[in-house]
């Protein structure tokens, strides 16, 4: 059973916004292909966010999120996802760490560490 919120916390390495998860076995796990641009616009308002911040996520609504990720696509093992039919990111098999099958929809929420 997925758990029914997931906390990552995401952050810039070389330029490159990523995460780690000795959970299940992700280091520097980096996020591409449009989704660096969804975390940038997502972290705005939060101080010193590529040092780090907490992000939460679920495949089910609740209440606070900021931002509504929908299904478009499976490609390359990954699958597209996009925020109000404008961006598109693609999120890398590393998705099925978390979910058995790709969530038709993602919610998430970033904070403050």
């Amino acid at each position: 059973m997925d758990n029914a919120l997931i906390v990552i916390f995401p952050y810039q390495y070389e330029g490159t916004w990523v995460f780690d998860d000795p959970d299940v076995d992700l280091v520097k796990e980096p996020f591409v292909f449009g989704v660096p641009e969804m975390i940038d616009d997502l972290v705005t308002n939060i101080p010193n966010a590529p040092k780090g911040f907490k992000l939460i996520f679920s495949k089910k609504e609740f209440p606070g999120h900021q931002r509504k990720l929908s299904w478009v696509r499976e490609e390359c093992e990954g699958n597209w996802y996009t925020i109000d039919g404008k961006e598109e990111g693609w999120l890398c098999p590393a998705l099925f760490k978390y979910f058995d099958k790709a969530p038709l929809n993602i919610f998430v929420k970033a904070e403050s560490k």
